[in-house]
C-alpha cells in the first residue's frame, strides 16, 4: 500500500510539474527558422577555413548541428515544464552562475590567452564559457527577485534602519532613503559583481551585455524611472569625455581593447592590424549587392575575414543573400523579440512577463550590437550574432530560453481558451 502511496504522488507530481495548453506557434516557427537558417550560413561560412586548419569542410557545421539537435531538445523538454517551476531554479542558477564566473579566473587560459572558457573533464575540446550562463542567470533572479519584492520596489517608506529616519530628519526629508531606492542599489550592486566578474575574463563585450541586460531587467522590474535617465545622462557624459580625450581614459582596458577602440576613432589606423577584421567585412556587406553572390559564393570567407563563422558571420550573410536576405533575417529577429514581449504582456504571471520579456531583449541587444559592429557602427567588441555564430555552449543556452518562453506561451494560450 506505502508503494502504491508512493507512485501516486510521484505521478501526481509529475502531472503538476508538466505545462498544460499549447505553446505559441509563431514563437516556435521563428526560432525554427532562424535555428535552420543560422545552421546553412554557418557551413557556408565556416568551410573554407575549417578545411584550410581541420583538413575537414564540415568540422564546425557537424559540432554545431551536434548542438543544435540537443538544444532544440531542450527547448522542447523545458516548454513542458511549468514556467512556474523556473523560480525553483533562479536560485541555483544564481550561485552556480557567481561560481562559474570566479572559478574561471582560476584555470588556464582556454583560448586566445583569455581566462573565458572552462574546459569539461573527459569532453575532448569541449568547453563552456560561463558568461553564457551567467547571462540567463541573471535574467532568472531579477525576474524571480523582482516579482517576490514588488511592493519594496514601488514602495515610498523610508527603509527601517535608524540613520535612514535620522538623515530624513535632519535634512527636512530632502534625502529619502526608501525602501525602492534600496532595493535599486542591492540589485544594481549585484549586477555590477556579475559583470566586473566578466570583465575579469578580458571579456569586454560579454561586460557590455551584463550591464545592459541588469539595466533592461532593473527597468522592466518597475523602478523609478528618474534614475534610468540620470544613470543614462552620467554614461554619455563619462563616454564622451573619455572619446573625446584619450588622456583621460582609465588605464583598466587591455591593450587589445585599447587598439579596437582607437582603430574605430581613427579608420585609417593599422589597415592591416586591428581595422583588418572590419575591413574585410564592410567589403563583403557591400559586395553582396541587392540579392547577393549567391549561398556558398563568398569571396571574402577565404581567409580574408578571418574565422567567419564568429563574430563577422553577418558579413558572410550579406555578402552571399544581399540585402534582401539580411532583411529577411532582420524580420525573423524582430518577430521573435516582438512576439516574446507579446507573450510576456499577456501572462498570467509577473514573473513569466519579466522572464520572458527580459530573455527576447537579451537576444535582440546581442543582435543589434553584432550587427553594430560587423557594419563599423561601434568598436569591434567581440560579439556573437545569435543563432549563427559559432558557439555550442551558447546555443544550448539560447535554446533553452527559447523553451522557457515557449513555457511561458502556454499559459496565455489558457487564458485566451477560457
Amino acid at each position: 500500500m506505502a508503494e502504491k502511496a508512493v507512485k501516486r504522488r510521484r505521478k501526481s507530481l509529475i502531472r503538476m510539474a508538466v505545462a498544460e495548453g499549447s505553446f505559441d506557434l509563431v514563437f516556435f516557427i521563428t526560432v525554427t527558422l532562424l535555428l535552420v537558417i543560422g545552421l546553412v550560413m554557418l557551413f557556408s561560412a565556416s568551410y573554407p577555413y575549417a578545411l584550410q586548419k581541420y583538413k575537414n569542410s564540415t568540422h564546425f557545421f557537424y559540432r554545431q548541428l551536434i548542438f543544435a539537435v540537443m538544444g532544440f531538445v531542450i527547448m522542447i523538454v523545458l516548454s513542458r515544464v511549468r514556467f512556474e517551476y523556473f523560480r525553483l531554479a533562479a536560485l541555483i542558477g544564481f550561485f552556480m552562475s557567481l561560481f562559474l564566473l570566479v572559478l574561471v579566473l582560476f584555470t588556464p587560459a582556454v583560448k586566445e590567452g583569455h581566462h573565458r572558457w572552462l574546459t569539461i573533464p573527459g569532453l575532448s575540446g569541449f568547453t563552456i564559457q560561463p558568461s553564457e550562463i551567467a547571462k540567463l542567470g541573471l535574467i532568472m533572479f531579477c525576474a524571480w527577485q523582482f516579482d517576490k519584492n514588488y511592493k519594496k520596489i514601488n514602495s515610498k517608506e523610508l527603509i527601517k534602519a535608524p540613520f535612514a529616519h535620522s538623515l530624513n530628519r535632519i535634512t527636512n526629508g530632502r534625502i529619502r532613503i526608501t525602501e525602492s531606492f534600496a532595493s535599486l542599489v542591492l540589485y544594481g550592486g549585484i549586477i555590477l559583481v556579475f559583470a566586473v566578474l566578466v570583465f575579469l575574463e578580458n571579456h569586454l563585450s560579454g561586460t557590455i551585455l551584463m550591464l545592459c541586460i541588469g539595466l533592461i531587467m532593473l527597468y522592466l522590474g518597475g523602478f523609478d524611472r528618474r534614475w534610468f535617465i540620470a544613470g543614462f545622462l552620467l554614461v554619455a557624459f563619462v563616454v564622451a569625455v573619455f572619446v573625446m580625450f584619450p588622456s583621460l581614459r582609465p588605464n583598466i582596458l587591455q591593450e587589445y581593447m585599447t587598439e579596437r577602440i582607437v582603430a574605430w576613432l581613427d579608420k585609417d589606423f593599422e589597415p592591416t592590424g586591428a581595422r583588418w577584421q572590419v575591413h574585410q567585412a564592410l567589403y563583403a556587406i557591400g559586395s553582396g549587392g541587392f540579392f547577393g553572390a549567391g549561398l556558398g559564393n563568398s569571396k571574402q570567407k577565404y581567409m580574408y575575414v578571418s574565422e567567419p563563422q564568429n563574430d563577422m558571420i553577418f558579413s558572410i550573410v550579406c555578402e552571399e543573400l544581399g540585402f534582401v536576405g539580411a532583411v529577411i533575417i532582420l524580420f525573423l529577429f524582430a518577430v521573435l523579440v516582438w512576439r516574446g514581449v507579446v507573450i510576456g504582456l499577456k501572462s498570467k504571471s509577473r514573473f513569466g512577463a519579466l522572464l520572458s520579456m527580459g530573455i527576447v531583449f537579451q537576444v535582440g541587444l546581442q543582435t543589434v550590437l553584432n550587427i553594430a559592429v560587423a557594419t563599423d557602427s561601434i568598436p569591434n567588441t567581440g560579439i556573437s550574432l545569435p543563432f549563427f555564430s559559432y558557439g555550442g555552449s551558447s546555443l544550448l543556452i539560447l535554446l533553452a530560453e527559447m523553451g522557457m518562453i515557449l513555457s511561458v506561451s502556454r499559459y496565455t494560450s489558457l487564458k485566451k481558451n477560457n
